[in-house]
């Protein structure tokens, strides 16, 4: 896509801001900036695209609630800075989207959340949720309580999790750099900007280096194997400096600014390929005809009413085969319920799930989102 920036035809877009962003470069919140990313995240939203916000920051308002100069490396003092900060920096951007009469949500993730199948399926129908009310989620590292992920500082990668979990179509990943040189720009001067890449090319990697900052701990790195990771779900990356003007807004409009890596899978076929052979089918549902036919030709939801029979011992978020009338393997899905759960509600109507349960997770046994047909 040269010449033309990949934000302009996305509908959902995932947006990382840096540390040194929200923080004017570690003086605490600045209020200015926040203001002026909520404005930028209103104006795509009165264009009818949805946006997730991945917000560094929290840590580094702690420390500057806490006075102190340098980012610690004790893990029980990240963890007590990133409390302090998180107050703050919510707080800061309710205010700035109210003025937009906008919404917002606070989700704190870790990445044992978005590796845990049944965590990820609740993380997942979250953050869609929220999206269809309307809903700006504001999304960081529960620091608090992480481990080996606060010591990476790596937002980056978080976004990138949170990219492939929602099936968002671009990442925008700002930071205080004009995107991703060719090698170091402090070191080498000859070094340029990489306009446009494929993401996932080895290349980059090697042009990144790792270098981040005192506030911000990850590094041009961090960004490019992010790039790499979001591509996985047919996800497009840009890398571009936060500190251009207006610039969410410029990239929606179709001007490219900053470094474009685009991936080579498109969203659908890289879906497909995620769910038909790179996870483990754990059980099996046997449709009625109906439910076989909504499938294959209505791109329906899997209700729990056209499944008349099961195999298998499975737990909510994971894979299961829905198998039609003449035995064939016809779709593979996330499931909503566990095997036990299944059993007790086969043959049921959605409106009488809770009247066998005592309890209702979700409408569907597999909804259309999670569901792929063979």
């Amino acid at each position: 896509m040269p010449g033309t920036s990949v934000l302009r035809s996305a509908h959902r877009i995932v947006v990382k801001v840096g540390s040194s962003l929200v923080t004017n470069s570690g003086q605490g919140l600045d209020q200015e900036a926040l203001a002026h990313w909520a404005a930028q995240i209103s104006g795509l939203f009165r264009a009818n695209k949805e946006v997730l916000l991945v917000s560094s920051g929290a840590v580094a308002e702690g420390m500057q609630r806490l006075r102190w100069k340098k980012r610690p490396k004790a893990l029980h003092e990240l963890q007590a800075a990133a409390a302090v900060g998180q107050m703050g920096l919510v707080q800061a951007y309710e205010s700035c989207f109210r003025q937009h009469a906008l919404h917002t949500a606070q989700v704190l993730l870790t990445h044992e959340d978005l590796s845990d199948r049944r965590r990820y399926l609740n993380a997942r129908t979250t953050l869609r949720t929220l999206l269809s009310l309307g809903i700006i989620p504001i999304i960081n590292e529960n620091d608090t309580v992480a481990t080996d992920e606060i010591r990476f500082g790596d937002n980056d990668t978080l976004a990138s999790l949170v990219t492939n979990l929602v099936e968002a179509d671009v990442l925008v990943i700002l930071t205080d750099q004009a995107g991703l040189y060719t090698g170091d720009p402090r070191k080498m001067p000859s070094a340029t900007l990489v306009e446009e890449a494929r993401a996932g090319d080895i290349a980059l990697e090697g042009m990144a280096g790792g270098a981040g900052t005192d506030i911000g701990s990850g590094g041009m790195l961090t960004k490019v194997l992010a790039a790499k990771r979001a591509a996985r779900s047919g996800a497009h990356t840009v890398i571009a400096s936060g500190k251009e003007p207006d610039v969410l807004l410029r990239l929606a409009a179709g001007e490219t600014i900053g470094s474009q890596l685009v991936a080579q899978t498109p969203t659908l076929a890289a879906r497909k390929q995620w769910l038909a052979d790179h996870l483990q089918v754990r059980g099996k549902v046997f449709l009625d005809e109906g439910a076989a036919r909504a499938l294959a030709a209505g791109g329906k939801s899997l209700l729990p009413i056209g499944v008349h029979d099961l195999r298998g011992e499975f737990e909510r978020g994971e894979v299961v085969s829905c198998i039609a009338p003449d035995g064939r393997e016809i779709a593979r899905g996330l499931v909503n319920y566990n095997a036990i759960e299944t059993r007790r509600i086969l043959r049921t109507s959605s409106a009488e799930i809770e009247k066998k349960l005592g309890y209702v997770d979700e409408p569907e046994l597999i909804h259309r989102d999670n569901l792929v047909l063979l």
